[in-house]
């Protein structure tokens, strides 16, 4: 048998992908394990959006092959969609690219900039796909650290006396996954000075500045971002489209056409249909995003609630679609919190640890579950440890 490539010898399955496959055993078995772990929305898109891909699919000339570029009318609701809420003026016919997912963008970034003997910057805690899609490319990952005391930025000043002289490219998600992190004020402008300073472009990844956050954010807001930077953006959170696969690739048409250039010879555009549907997503007003957070505060409280039954501690204030805690002291780190927790209640959290080393302390709990069913999550954790009274109240 052929070995596999010297590309994929140091990148694993996905956590995920390896977890849900134990947890289906499990509850195959039987055991009704309650999954807290992955955010993959419960809840659908806005009606208009169901109604527009079935009235599009109904129709006989939409079934072909579609347009590298994304069609028209989803590039101008893309551009208008990021002049109504980010105050940011992209060109539709040059400025922006969709994608079948952002995860996508991710890996055609890395696969457009990187090469053999490249570095890239990534976070650490931070989304695993960010280190897989650098590594497949052949580069190297050049990890920066990000800590509760320092609010989960990095230090830039720190960053900055580091031999940086490979970095071609650095990875950003804010509001950050998985600590819920916001950017504070005047960090992105810090951020582009500290790329156009080095020459390094800046990859911000942002699907989720509409949950439970008063104020989204783009990177390209910031004077001179469009020198240094690519911006990514999903409908998978803000518009409960998750497996529709649909995302966005934003900035200036010389990165945009740069990432084409890998794209065009990977797949050959989204469904027209789901085009259609998305370009409703994002004509919706602020009163989509405000029920939509409606729903999420109700069932962050219950995760703080269930946090409090941990001994967890937590920052009340995090955005996002999940709630990011540290552990207490008598477990050794996530892993073991969450192996207990699935162990004794059949409720799976996610560790930590999975998303670097920095977090292991921490474990996540996803809050795309009912209200209802993070009252059982609750519940069968007080039943397995009648000992935990739930001493850990959340900081403000």
């Amino acid at each position: 048998m052929p070995e596999i490539a010297a590309r994929l010898q140091q990148t694993e399955e996905y956590y995920f992908s390896r977890k849900l496959r134990e947890i289906e055993q499990m509850n195959r078995q039987g055991e009704k394990v309650i999954n807290l772990g992955i955010g993959s929305p419960d809840l659908p898109p806005h009606p208009e959006v169901i109604a527009a891909l079935c009235d599009h699919a109904q129709r006989p000339d939409v079934h072909a092959y579609q347009s590298y570029r994304g069609a028209p009318a989803l590039r101008q609701a893309i551009s208008g969609w990021y002049r109504r809420y980010y105050q940011v003026d992209l060109d539709p016919e040059s400025e922006v690219l969709p994608l079948i997912g952002s995860k996508e963008g991710i890996m055609h970034i890395c696969m457009t900039y990187l090469a053999e003997g490249d570095q890239a910057l990534i976070p650490n805690p931070g989304y695993p796909t960010y280190r897989s899609a650098v590594e497949l490319s052949g580069a190297a990952c050049l990890e920066y650290q990000l800590s509760e005391a320092r609010d989960w930025l990095p230090d830039l000043d720190e960053l900055a006396k580091k031999d940086l002289s490979r970095v071609k490219l650095m990875w950003v998600n804010y509001p950050h996954m998985p600590t819920g992190a916001r950017p504070g004020k005047g960090f992105f402008e810090r951020l582009i000075a500290f790329a156009t300073e080095r020459d390094i472009l800046l990859c911000h990844d942002n699907p989720y500045s509409f949950i439970l956050n008063d104020r989204p954010e783009s990177l390209l807001a910031v004077s001179g971002a469009r020198e240094v930077a690519l911006e990514l953006n999903s409908l998978s959170k803000s518009g409960n489209m998750a497996g529709w696969r649909t995302g966005m690739l934003a900035g200036k048409a010389e990165f945009i056409n740069n990432v084409l250039r890998f794209k065009s010879n990977m797949d050959s555009g989204m469904f027209l249909p789901v085009q259609m549907a998305a370009a409703k997503a994002l004509s919706l007003g602020p009163e989509w995003y405000h029920s939509l957070n409606e729903t999420y505060a109700a069932r962050r409280e219950k995760a703080f609630s269930l946090l409090d039954h941990l001994n967890c501690t937590y920052d009340r204030q995090q955005a996002g679609m999940f709630v990011w805690a540290r552990i207490p002291k008598s477990y050794e780190d996530g892993y073991a919190l969450s192996d207990a927790v699935l162990t004794s209640a059949r409720v799976f959290i996610t560790p930590g640890g999975i998303f670097g080393s920095m977090g292991m302390p921490y474990v996540r709990i996803s809050l795309c579950a009912t209200t209802e069913t993070l009252d059982r999550a609750i519940d069968a954790i007080r039943r397995s440890n009648p000992e935990r009274q739930g001493a850990g109240p959340g900081k403000v």
